[in-house]
């Protein structure tokens, strides 16, 4: 078999064919079988969000402001008002909106640095529906040399197999940078995991305390006389009747405590370690916060002042967190999309449309209308906008 080329006299070249140098290398030890997610992207899910108040808001502030923000289709020429691309993504399906979708699909990305996106298509090949699948039961085929060729959607023992063909892929996959995988997304969870269990253990903490009334207020020491430091069985009973009955529950706040000989009252309250606690705490919310790109005064984490007001933090969550996320998402359903349509279409977010970066906007449109030595059309490629037609013109 190695010597199988001596005998083949004449035989014709190989045509060469477009592929990345680096396909034969990417995940070729798991070439063939399914490659897993480095980490529970469940237990992630779980702990991170489902049982954290700063995860589930930094995720809930950036899925919904993402899905709100207004996307436009367009291509060099002209904007479309009207299209069959945007009719499908307003009402992608029966069950759904595009707001709900969109955040679905954010919210996915967000919390498993995955999002997957199905298409439906009927018999003529034409789009029916978008649905946004759970990036916890999807998982990615690599082929013999490294490059996907099918997906994998397993709900308990039942699995559907999505296969890659020459056409457009049944499956849209968006996934965030990751520096150690070829085929998933990392995801904030994971940046912030230790500071999420920091949070958690903090939170559990506090509430062994309320559970033991948050730390006795004070403590009541008996001196008896003549050297006696223990209180008889009938004292100890009586006195604890008596706190029972005249100094515990709400009704009984703020009166005053008759102590009689040999009882000393010693109050008591948190000490140093304690206050030091709370602020780790506190500092493990600004480290998740930070991870998800949330400025930490948007979802009222005291202590923070990096920005100057409400409307300074909100400015830079929208221009550093919001915008860049729904720019790539668009782009790449708007690629996907195409690929359907066989239309050299993209989609984009209209930023014309975002009140906390109406000043910014302003501040271009004015400096580029003050351009004298741009043309009109140099301006509108600047502001983004498609060429003019004839008739426009």
């Amino acid at each position: 078999m190695v010597f199988n080329f001596l005998k083949r006299d004449g035989a014709e070249a190989v045509p060469e064919t477009k592929a990345s140098a680096t396909g034969p290398v990417i995940a070729y030890q798991g070439s063939g079988r399914v490659a897993w997610s480095p980490r529970d992207v469940v237990s992630l899910t779980k702990t991170g969000f489902a049982a954290n108040p700063v995860g589930f808001r930094s995720v809930k502030l950036i899925a919904e402001a993402a899905a709100a923000l207004p996307i436009v289709l367009q291509d060099t020429e002209r904007r479309y008002e009207a299209h069959p691309m945007l009719d499908l993504l307003s009402r992608p399906n029966t069950a759904q909106g595009r707001a709900e979708l969109f955040e679905a699909l954010f919210g996915q990305l967000t919390l498993t640095g995955n999002g997957y996106i199905e298409a439906v298509s009927g018999e003529d090949g034409t789009l029916l529906e978008l649905h946004v699948l759970r990036s916890d039961r999807m998982s990615l085929v690599p082929g013999a040399d490294g490059w996907p060729v099918a997906y994998d959607y397993t709900v308990g023992a039942r699995k559907h197999r999505f296969h890659l063909g020459n056409g457009p892929s049944p499956v849209c996959h968006i996934k965030s940078f990751h520096p150690q995988d070829d085929h998933y997304g990392l995801s904030p969870l994971q940046a912030a995991a230790t500071a999420i269990d920091v949070h958690n253990a903090a939170s559990s903490w506090s509430k062994a305390l309320l559970d033991n009334a948050a730390r006795p207020s004070g403590a009541i020491v008996y001196k008896g006389l003549d050297g006696q430091a223990q209180m008889s069985a009938d004292q100890y009973d009586r006195l604890l009747n008596e706190m029972e009955s005249h100094h515990v529950g709400a009704r009984n706040a703020g009166r005053p405590m008759l102590l009689e000989g040999g009882l000393d009252w010693k109050p008591m309250g948190f000490s140093p370690s304690d206050m030091e606690f709370q602020k780790t705490k506190e500092a493990a919310a600004r480290e998740i916060a930070q991870a998800f790109g949330v400025p930490p005064m948007l979802i009222g984490i005291p202590g923070d002042a990096t920005y100057a007001n409400y409307q300074e933090a909100s400015r830079a969550f929208y221009r550093l967190t919001v915008v860049p996320l729904v720019t790539r998402v668009a782009a790449s359903v708007g690629h996907w999309l195409s690929e359907f349509t066989g239309e050299a279409v993209f989609l984009k977010p209209d930023l014309d449309q975002v009140p906390a970066l109406a000043a910014e906007r302003d501040q271009q449109w004015k400096r580029v209308s003050e351009a004298s030595f741009l043309s009109d059309a140099e301006k509108r490629v600047i502001l983004g906008l498609p060429k003019l037609s004839e008739d426009e013109k």
